[in-house]
């Protein structure tokens, strides 16, 4: 009788704690999603790649709290599948940033430093928030723990977009923002195949994990 009880015990609190997780998900998936459609009709206004690739960022870190959110209360082989689907979709953005680059080397650009720094601080506001809320759970669920670090490698981003809206204000050149750019797309991908390769390798059983964040 006792066992059932505590079975029943452990249940609910279970139960509670996951209602806990998508709610924190689900507060940190908008924010990241709203800051996206921010952050990338900015990048076009500013000429900027910079913001367009830390836009790119805010859909990818949105794509993982949504496969994190998918898999709260699941067996790991249940996010395989979408983590599959976010990879590709986070290696075709960086691809298109990338090729936004070359053209932008090719054809010359004029990104607006102001624009650049306002909106970048605005994006590193939302990944303080992100953090902050993350972090008290960052040591429990591992989607919540992936899902912290990728806030805190965020705010990494956001300084290196602002110091290069810096740098193109002082030096009145578009290569830093093009640096950026660049550097951002490269941890984008290198993420994107790194959870690819881990979502293949759980559907075959031969992980228990899957990689979630960039950088």
């Amino acid at each position: 009788m006792s066992s059932c009880c505590g079975s029943s015990s452990g249940s609910n609190v279970q139960a509670h704690i996951d209602k806990a997780q998508r709610r924190l998900l689900w507060t940190v998936l908008v924010l990241n999603g709203v800051m996206f459609f921010v952050e990338f009709i900015a990048g076009w206004l500013a000429d900027s790649s910079g913001l367009i690739a830390d836009s790119l960022d805010m859909l990818a870190d949105t794509l993982v709290y949504a496969v994190s959110l998918h898999a709260v209360g699941k067996a790991i082989k249940y996010k395989a599948n979408a983590a599959i689907f976010n990879g590709t979709l986070q290696t075709l953005l960086a691809l298109l940033v990338l090729a936004d680059v070359f053209q932008r080397l090719a054809f010359g650009s004029d990104p607006n430093a102001n624009m650049m720094l306002w909106v970048a601080g605005l994006a590193l506001v939302v990944n303080v928030a992100c953090f902050s809320l993350l972090y008290s759970s960052r040591n429990g669920d591992i989607n919540i723990r992936a899902s912290w670090i990728c806030s805190r490698n965020d705010m990494i981003m956001n300084v290196g977009v602002i110091v290069s809206a810096l740098l193109v204000a002082q030096l009145n050149m578009a290569w830093p923002d093009l640096v950026i750019a660049t550097v951002i797309a490269i941890i984008v991908l290198r993420s994107a195949i790194r959870i690819i390769k881990d979502a293949i390798a759980v559907k075959a059983g031969e992980k228990t994990n899957i990689s979630g964040c960039c950088g």
